[in-house]
């Protein structure tokens, strides 16, 4: 074959959210620190062109993420990651680190011991612990403790053209989001509404990241909100989500950075205490378990510790190739497929 460059995939899938896993070929990222490489990623024209490789078509989706393998900075990681999705790199993600772990184990790449093994994830945004139960050479399902979350501000409003005022919240749990309670849109979180769903959240997201600029206190590189969450309590309690994702679809699962961002804005509203936990459904009805194990502080802010519950599944394994030939090399989209948003994928940015 004459291809220019070649990366290894194993395909895995956490509640039906697909965190494809590249274990080879991946190319060294420049930065010292994850958080440095994530910076590359977003920042230099070959962090883009590589992105642009994995996520685009003809050789991506606009569905799922490629979560990149990296040799770990921290002394206490088994492994790094970096997640690449169409819009850009980021910092992290409940699914991806579930589906991460899976492939780690199922491939002999971390020994998997019975019947639980506890696998160091090192991600931009700090260490994630992931203990994964196993049983017949299978991961059956893997518990995160996830990085410090924390409330950036409550009971935020702001103007839209369609819905009038709304109010969010905005805050952390491995990147930022903008929470909202899906009522104020006039909707549910239902698959018959995705694409509602999904062009309300991505006016939102334009309208906060204009008027609010966040940025992480002690990690520079995680800025602005990536993504807008929208929530539902159903009546036994079960917290419903969908979160939404450039340039326009719905994340499969119930969200385990948008989880642990809504954990830490109900535990400043005294909802939840440690200890506690309690299920989040998806749009497609899968389900996480989310509990709070601890307290913390991130630059003097009140922080939690949670954890999310859920399972992987691998479905498959392929290498993708570029032929150097190749006339769409760098990638496209299409807005019969992605969305109106598909009209500015070059020009993708928080």
């Amino acid at each position: 074959m004459r291809w220019k460059r070649t990366l290894q995939l194993l395909d895995v899938h956490c509640e039906g959210e697909i965190g494809r896993v590249a274990t080879g070929g991946v190319p060294k990222i420049p930065g010292a620190t994850v958080a440095e490489q994530l910076n590359w990623l977003n920042t230099d024209p070959k962090g883009e062109e590589l992105r642009r490789f994995l996520t685009l078509e003809p050789r991506g989706t606009p569905i799922g993420s490629v979560n990149l393998l990296l040799p770990p900075k921290h002394p206490d990681a088994d492994a790094a990651f970096v997640i690449l999705q169409p819009d850009q790199a980021h910092a992290s993600s409940g699914s991806n680190s579930i589906c991460a772990t899976t492939a780690l184990l199922e491939s002999g790449m971390v020994e998997m011991k019975e019947p639980e093994t506890i696998v160091m994830l090192e991600t931009a945004a700090g260490l994630v612990k992931a203990t994964a139960t196993c049983k017949d050479g299978r991961c059956e399902k893997v518990k995160l403790t996830m990085v410090p979350s924390f409330v950036h501000e409550l009971d935020v409003e702001i103007d839209t053209p369609d819905w009038g005022s709304i109010r969010m919240d905005i805050a952390y749990g491995g990147i930022f989001y903008a929470l909202v309670d899906v009522r104020q849109i006039g909707l549910t979180i239902d698959k018959a509404n995705a694409a509602k769903l999904v062009a309300a959240g991505m006016v939102l997201k334009d309208i906060v990241n204009r008027d609010i600029p966040v940025v992480h206190p002690e990690i520079p590189a995680i800025s602005g909100v990536a993504y807008v969450m929208f929530r539902d309590t159903e009546e036994d309690g079960t917290i419903r989500t969908c979160t939404t994702m450039w340039p326009g679809r719905a994340d499969r699962s119930p969200c385990g950075t948008g989880n642990s961002a809504n954990l830490a804005t109900l535990h400043a509203r005294g909802k939840v205490k440690v200890g506690d936990t309690y299920k989040s459904r998806s749009i497609i009805g899968t389900e996480f378990e989310v509990g709070l194990s601890a307290l913390s502080q991130v630059a003097g802010k009140q922080a939690v510790i949670p954890t999310i519950t859920g399972r992987g599944f691998t479905f498959g394994l392929h290498q993708i190739a570029l032929d150097p030939f190749d006339p769409l090399a760098d990638g496209f989209a299409m807005t019969d497929v992605w969305g109106p948003q598909a009209g500015s994928i070059g020009e993708a940015k928080k």
